[in-house]
């Protein structure tokens, strides 16, 4: 026996309709049966993704006449079709699926994608979208119930919006552990991550159209980029960073926290404005001040340390004041920048690295040097496992990848006799030791974060 038949829904030739997989709660269609296919007012079309499984991104007005609103999508694309416009113009437009809602009924539409800036809808409803439930007054207008642009207004649109694909640059020249995590985990989330050389990036600087070129050609537009800077290249790669910014690209870590946090002289003098606590450290350029510089930093024992070292390099253990002489005036020899730091003897060649996202602790491990080195980095044979940290020691890492505006950091601490003792705050700090040892998705953490950022933002109401 089967049910009664479905009540069928009455159309005017104008509704208000719904986009919710697009993230548009709102939209005035107009209804037109002589059309085969639905239309959606789009600009700044791009491809990206895959070949195999390509996706189209772009962006929607949804209220004539409000520029300032705008609402990022994404969906993959079902076709690419020639349509031959109401004036006989032909155009190649890019066909996507999404579900359509009226008044609480929901089905799926074909959409193509086109520019509707002439025209008083941002919406076109064919006769494929309009199933055989649902009966046309061609003289009417509304018959469903109406909805209002104040939806784009609230808070609560933003936190509603679906999730949409991403295109995300990682900006490292090496095929390591850290960099096939992040496209590993990108590409699961549904996004297009794309490892970018930074050296063989270069800029067109300009008032008007700043740009990013690699190998011959403009590189397309970000929703975000990770950079993996190298010490080696710091200069010229944090100028690409600052080249995205330019554009408008949001940086997981901004190019003047990752300049800062590799000169370590900097990087100190930071950390004491921002009051993070770190080992007594000295400084000086002149070789008749080498001891008053090992008086500033304590005594013997003490740490030598080029301004920028990396994994342990550069890093140099004097036991004795005679043997810090030694290694200062050796550096000097050098013409090598360095300072001076207070040995923290009760940490034992152990320390702490904290991963800081967001501003939050998201893991953490303990690491100890291998036999008889005082250096804890894994790069040096060191170990590493899990940790629980204090409330004290977690707040100190969190404040000190703040005091660089780090949206990612690795903070390495002591524990000291007095509390913890920041080290070093890293802009690029590797994946694979502290997902190994505490067991954590720390790049789903870093992913979560940059779905945060280029989320649509709440949109104020313009006043009158």
């Amino acid at each position: 026996m089967t049910g009664p038949a479905p009540t069928p829904l009455q159309f005017g030739w104008e509704e208000w309709i719904a986009l919710p997989a697009l993230g548009l709660p709102a939209l005035r269609a107009k209804v037109d049966t002589g059309a085969r296919t639905s239309a959606l007012h789009a600009s700044d079309i791009e491809t990206f993704g895959p070949q195999a499984r390509p996706k189209v991104r772009f962006t929607v007005h949804p209220i004539p006449g409000r520029e300032d609103l705008l609402i990022p999508c994404s969906a993959a694309i079902s076709d690419r079709r020639e349509i031959t416009s109401s004036n006989g113009e032909k155009e190649l437009r890019y066909v996507i699926e999404t579900p359509l809602e009226v008044a609480g009924t929901r089905w799926p539409i074909e959409v193509t994608l086109t520019d509707r800036s002439t025209m008083a809808s941002r919406m076109l409803l064919g006769r494929q979208a309009l199933h055989e439930a649902i009966n046309i007054h061609a003289t009417d207008r509304f018959c469903q119930p109406e909805l209002d642009y104040e939806v784009y207004h609230s808070p609560s649109v933003r936190a509603a919006q679906p999730p949409r694909a991403l295109r995300i640059a990682v900006l490292s020249r090496e095929n390591n552990h850290s960099t096939r995590r992040l496209v590993e985990e990108g590409e699961k989330r549904g996004h297009t991550v794309e490892v970018i050389d930074t050296t063989r990036c270069y800029m067109a600087i300009s008032t008007l159209a700043p740009e990013v070129h690699y190998d011959g050609k403009r590189l397309p537009r970000y929703d975000a980029v990770i950079p993996r800077i190298g010490a080696s290249v710091t200069q010229y790669g944090t100028a690409i960073v600052r080249q995205f910014e330019t554009i408008g690209t949001f940086s997981v870590n901004p190019s003047h926290g990752i300049t800062a946090s590799r000169d370590k002289l900097h990087a100190h003098q930071i950390m004491s404005r921002a009051k993070v606590p770190m080992p007594d450290t000295a400084f000086a350029a002149s070789p008749k001040d080498t001891h008053n510089l090992i008086a500033l930093a304590g005594n013997a024992p003490l740490i030598v340390k080029l301004l920028e070292s990396t994994q342990g390099k550069g890093v140099v253990l004097a036991e004795t004041r005679k043997a810090a002489e030694s290694v200062i005036d050796a550096f000097r020899g050098l013409n090598a920048n360095f300072l001076v730091q207070d040995f923290v003897k009760e940490a034992a060649g152990e320390d702490i690295r904290c991963l800081v996202v967001g501003g939050k602790v998201v893991a953490s491990m303990k690491r100890k040097g291998a036999e008889g080195d005082f250096r804890s980095n894994l790069h040096r044979g060191g170990t590493a496992t899990a940790v629980r940290i204090s409330r004290e020691e977690r707040e100190t890492a969190a404040r000190a990848a703040r005091a660089f505006g780090l949206g990612m950091a690795g903070v390495d601490m002591l524990r000291a006799a007095e509390g913890p003792r920041v080290l070093e705050v890293n802009s690029s700090p590797g994946f694979e030791g502290i997902e190994a040892a505490t067991g954590k998705n720390v790049v789903g953490k870093l992913y979560d974060e940059i779905e945060h950022h280029v989320r649509p933002k709440h949109v104020r109401r313009r006043k009158a």
